[in-house]
């Protein structure tokens, strides 16, 4: 879907991932989005990793060390500050991803400015944002800002937990003298599972480590609490630790604790105020401004800031009809919470059908478009459930065909696969349960919320408008069948 949005005249890939001590090979997968692309780009050039060698498709597929040992340099090409800088896609409403376009100049300027007013970091520091490339901080945080800032940034291969165990993140510090991390609270949730007192940190020098920052996802209490509290016996005691609020759509921080302008007191859950260009209000479902503490939509008054979406990348109407169109004059974040007395904003989650995955935004609409076209499925729905490690993890309902026979294992097995093969290992889609039916407004609309709510608490309110109360009771039994959200078995 991607390649036909952006069309492509080049796509560049390795040959493979690793994780842990799996090896994902990529060019067979690529290879098969080729095949059903409408506009495959001609050319393709293959990064050979000695942990798997690609086959190449003579005439489209070119080696990525033979074409730079032939390569020449290339004078830098003046562009308008407005010209398009890169197609950074995340996931829709609607299943189909949105390719949100950077801009050159105010993306420039706006993460040159971040890098002191929220991260308080000097040129020659040294800058690490755990992530990968291919998201948004990665994008901003590991490529751009540090090196325009005058930082040296570090690029890391491997995970929070056994690379080679749970102190990669205290070791990488203490080798490369890091002054400001930068990481998402899941990637602390694995470390604090496989070492809880923190037993590792005690074997690193990280005095050099100034702040950490968190972002991606909701920073939870616990998690909050924990690393507040290990950070405490650190060389250098009292390291802060910072949530910040931020989208692929805008860049850098909506919201943070302003570290290089003047740092304020942490509230636990918030990510504190807006940062300068920013005009966050929450608003009620008639568009008036919510009282303090009040929940509502979080919408930032327009103009936007320096780096924030101009577009979507070929399609302006979905852009104005996305972001624009239900409260005009103001950009809808897509996420609701609260701004209390004193100011601050408590982002409590999404309003749409977006679940955040280990600080990956991921749409259940499109899972829900990928478990429709199996053959056996009559209609699904598909949620995102609370979970210790991840923040969300999503999970299907099927009603099945009327005739077909498939047992609750096979169908979680193949629908397991769908997911894997399309979207892919990120979307962690794990558990999936056959229903009769599923719960809906009269009016047919189908009550992901309430599903949603059946896995994680239990007493759920009936809603008014549900055609047939019974139908959660049939819901219910099916999730302590499956062992789904609170009816899981350690």
């Amino acid at each position: 879907v991607r390649i036909d949005d952006a069309r492509p005249k080049i796509l560049v890939t390795a040959s493979c991932g690793i994780e842990f001590t799996k090896i994902i090979e990529y060019k067979p997968l690529v290879d098969k989005a080729l095949e059903v692309s409408k506009f495959p780009p001609e050319n393709i050039v293959v990064l050979q990793r000695p942990q798997a060698k690609a086959t190449m498709q003579s005439g489209r597929d070119h080696d990525w060390n033979e074409l730079m040992s032939q390569a020449s340099p290339a004078d830098p090409v003046s562009l308008d500050a407005t010209d398009p800088l890169y197609i950074l896609y995340t996931s829709g409403t609607t299943g189909l991803p949105k390719g949100v376009v950077r801009d050159n100049g105010g993306h420039a300027v706006a993460l040159k400015y971040s890098m002191k007013a929220v991260y308080n970091t000097d040129p020659g520091d040294v800058y690490w944002a755990g992530s990968d490339v291919g998201w948004v901080v990665g994008h901003s945080y590991i490529v751009y800002a540090p090196l325009l800032h005058g930082c040296t940034t570090i690029v890391y291969e491997g995970k929070p937990v056994r690379t080679p165990d749970a102190g990669a993140f205290w070791r990488m510090i203490a080798e490369h003298k890091i002054n400001t991390f930068f990481t998402a609270p899941t990637a602390f949730r694995a470390v604090k599972k496989e070492d809880p007192e923190a037993k590792l940190l005690k074997q690193y020098d990280i005095s050099s480590l100034r702040t950490l920052f968190l972002a991606g996802e909701r920073l939870d209490p616990p998690t909050y609490e924990w690393l507040t509290e290990i950070l405490k016996e650190a060389p250098q005691p009292g390291i802060p630790v910072v949530d910040h609020w931020w989208q692929t759509e805008t860049g850098w921080a909506i919201c943070s604790n302003p570290m290089g302008i003047e740092p304020q007191p942490v509230k636990n859950g918030s990510p504190t105020f807006p940062m300068p260009g920013y005009n966050v209000q929450v608003l009620d479902e008639v568009g008036e401004i919510c009282k303090p503490g009040e929940t509502g939509n979080i919408v930032i008054h327009l103009p936007l800031p320096p780096s924030c979406l101009p577009t979507l990348w070929n399609d302006d109407e979905r852009f104005k009809q996305s972001y624009l169109s239900q409260y005009p004059g103001y950009y809808l974040t897509g996420d609701e919470g609260i701004k209390d007395e004193d100011g601050y904003i408590f982002v409590m989650g999404r309003t749409d059908d977006v679940i955040n995955v280990a600080g990956h935004r991921l749409s259940t609409g499109e899972m829900e478009e990928l478990i429709a076209g199996h053959p056996a499925v009559a209609e699904c729905a598909v949620t995102g459930i609370d979970d210790e490690l991840r923040g969300q993890v999503p999970v299907g309902f099927v009603v099945l065909k009327d005739g077909i026979d498939i047992s609750q294992d096979q169908m979680q097995e193949e629908l397991i696969a769908i997911i894997r093969r399309e979207i892919g290992a990120v979307a962690y889609f794990r558990q999936s349960g056959i229903v009769k039916r599923l719960p809906k407004t009269r009016s047919g609309k189908i009550l992901r919320k309430t599903i949603r709510r059946l896995a994680i608490e239990t007493e759920v309110l009936v809603p008014p408008t549900i055609d047939d109360p019974k139908i959660l009771d049939e819901i219910r039994e099916v999730m302590q069948e499956r062992g789904i959200g609170r009816y899981a078995t350690s």
